[in-house]
């Protein structure tokens, strides 16, 4: 007989409160060490939860709508002699730090405190200049009479949703915010004809009419996976709270492409498939590294700009859910082939709900790319609280006129949607020209 191990959820990054889409496994099941038992789903995206033991469950203790938070209790399971005991204290471990103990936190103010100031260092600028506000006030009292008593995570959950804390009446000990007050303050404002539950501050949207569209012809009721009902909110906060403009241009990439095909053999070599995104990602930086503000973001005030020296490009990718962003890190730190590497690595689990939180973060540039599937301009949402991003189309032969005579050219349409509040339209067209000349030549990536 194996011995009796306790499954918790191990580290899923910043996220608490996640719920539990679907429970794959029952009481009673044996699993392999690594097979999945739960799928969660976050605002962002869809992640399987593996068992770190082979074995037969004892007990699954969560079901389907419950919430989990790091730590928390998944499962029992009694484990097969040969399975490796060691991995035990991994989640237990993980028990400890989880968000509970953080928010008595509540009389020692200035504890609290670093998390954010860290943060601001770290990750992305918003929700540390979000935190770092109490740190500016001398006083105390001052401060909670001013700032809503909500945890990190909560904040950013409102930030997300575009909710004023200061709206939200807390029904949590000592009058603090919890997820669920920031979600039922978000349904009362649908209620009131907000438009997608997205409160904004002096914007006034018209409730939807109510059509019965059954009266016209044969229907059917589709409900919306929850990641595109969640994306679908804070892409409709980017549009309307965000001054969109789109520059268009084009990159002739024909010696490029002919480079690429001479590198195909020793990217097959190392098992990578060498595409053309790698070389846009690269270009990118290069051409984010000379235009700064392309790789920023506003402060919660919306007076400063915070230019980040990190880069970290996100990635649209589709899945059958709807799209998700997993973020290629340090871009400017890798080579081609450990970016296509990478790329495939985070499509792949895109693609099978494996992403975790940490791989959806950070991002300070964006790319969009539907070169594999048509079309050739469009206009890509900002994602906030980034400032630009860049979506490439389908890459076509043009007759391109040169030297006297018209010769075939491989041309790739290039789409820039930018935050006007930040960025002009002379900087976005110097941005994409430069980023044309960049995938025109290789050679300007090394001078």
């Amino acid at each position: 007989m194996g011995a009796k191990q306790e499954i918790l959820l191990p580290d899923i990054g910043d996220f608490s409160d996640v719920d539990v889409a679907e429970v794959l496994v029952s009481n009673g099941t044996r699993v392999t060490a690594e097979q999945s038992l739960i799928v969660l789903e976050t605002d962002k995206a869809s992640m399987e939860i593996p068992s770190p033991f082979a074995g037969v469950i004892v007990e699954m203790k969560v079901s389907v709508g419950d919430r989990v938070s790091k730590g928390s209790l998944i499962a029992t399971i009694e484990t097969d002699e040969a399975a490796e005991p060691a991995k035990a204290p991994e989640p237990a471990k993980a028990a400890q730090p989880a968000p509970e103990p953080a928010r008595p936190a509540e009389p020692a103010k200035p504890a609290a405190a670093p998390e954010p100031a860290r943060a601001a260092q770290t990750r992305a600028p918003a929700p540390a200049a979000d935190e770092a506000e109490p740190a500016e006030s001398p006083e105390p009292e001052a401060e909670s009479a001013i700032l809503p008593h909500a945890s990190p995570s909560v904040r950013r959950v409102a930030r997300e949703l575009g909710v004023d804390l200061r709206l939200v009446p807390g029904t949590g000990p000592k009058a603090r915010i919890t997820p669920d007050d920031v979600r039922g303050y978000v349904k009362s404002m649908i209620g009131k004809g907000t438009a997608a539950g997205v409160p904004i501050a002096g914007v006034s949207v018209a409730a939807p009419p109510q059509i019965d569209f059954a009266k016209f012809g044969a229907t059917e009721i589709q409900p919306l996976h929850r990641i595109r009902k969640l994306s679908a909110a804070n892409l409709h906060r980017s549009w309307v709270t965000i001054p969109h403009v789109t520059q268009h241009d084009e990159a002739d990439i024909t010696d490029l492409d002919e480079f690429r095909k001479q590198m195909k053999p020793e990217a097959e070599a190392r098992n990578v498939k060498l595409t053309f995104l790698p070389f846009v990602i690269k270009a990118c930086v290069y051409a984010l590294r000379e235009h700064p503000q392309f790789n920023a973001s506003l402060d919660h005030t919306g007076e400063n700009l915070i230019l980040k020296r990190y880069y970290h490009v996100g990635v649209a990718v589709d899945t059958e859910n709807g799209l998700v962003v997993p973020v290629v890190r340090d871009a400017d730190r890798k080579g081609l082939y450990e970016i296509a590497a990478e790329l495939t690595e985070i499509s792949g689990k895109a693609r099978s709900r494996k992403l975790s939180p940490a791989d959806l973060q950070g991002a300070s540039f964006s790319i969009s790319s539907l070169g594999g599937i048509g079309g050739t301009f469009f206009t890509p949402i900002v994602n906030h609280p980034e400032v630009a991003i860049l979506g490439v189309g389908k890459m076509d032969w043009r007759p391109v006129h040169r030297d006297g005579a018209f010769v075939p050219r491989l041309v790739l349409p290039l789409s820039l949607s930018y935050d006007h509040r930040v960025i002009d339209g002379a900087d976005a067209a110097r941005f994409t020209t430069r980023l044309a000349e960049l995938l025109s030549d290789l050679r300007r990536l090394i001078l």
